[in-house]
């Protein structure tokens, strides 16, 4: 396989197994690292544009002390919006299935906001893919959210489920972005990323 990552160990900084899976496609090998408590604040006053982005940053910030010479830190963090409103993961039941009421028949964005890092350079973006969902039933929801629990998803979906199956209408943008890792983007941002060859510099 190519390594767009030659001359790096990549670190994951993420225990969400899509994007393991996404990452396993073109990174030959990488090291999943957690730290506990990590926290997933941000300003109010923040546009919700830039809320993946400087979440994926904050992230970054926590393992950076955890890195050495030649390891390159990928974190991200994925967020839904529906007019303007940030829709988190849903703590309970009955959330979820009003999260999944207020998607339905409307079109809402993913955001992922990615953060490159190694002990020298630092460099994040943030992808963004337009969903729409058809209308959806009452009964379609809650068949979807007793069966696949999605309690640990932005939005309460997960597009590669029977939901997104079944009740996606179109994707503008790139659908891997929605599971949680823009990888056409990131792979780029890999390959074009300084390798690791100075020594004592601080991030730029």
């Amino acid at each position: 396989m190519y390594d767009p990552a030659e001359g790096y160990r990549v670190v994951l900084a993420s225990g969400s197994p899509r994007r393991k899976e996404l990452l396993e496609a073109f990174i030959r090998d990488f090291t999943v690292r957690l730290l506990p408590d990590i926290t997933e604040a941000y300003p109010p006053e923040l546009p919700v544009g830039e809320v993946a982005e400087y979440l994926s940053r904050q992230k970054a910030e926590a393992y950076r002390q955890t890195l050495v010479e030649d390891e390159l830190l990928v974190t991200a963090d994925t967020v839904v919006s529906c007019f303007d409103r940030i829709l988190g993961k849903p703590t309970s039941r009955d959330e979820a299935i009003e999260m999944l009421l207020d998607l339905s028949g409307r079109i809402h964005e993913v955001r992922t906001g990615v953060c490159l890092t190694s002990c020298i350079h630092q460099k994040s973006f943030t992808v963004t893919t337009a969903v729409c969902f058809t209308e959806l039933t009452e009964e379609e929801i809650t068949f979807y959210v007793d069966t696949y629990r999605p309690f640990d998803k932005a939005g309460a979906y997960g597009i590669q489920e029977w939901i997104g199956i079944m009740g996606v209408e179109a994707v503008t943008g790139s659908y891997y972005n929605v599971m949680g890792l823009p990888t056409h983007r990131l792979y780029h941002e890999i390959r074009s990323f300084p390798r690791p060859n100075k020594r004592g510099e601080n991030y730029k």
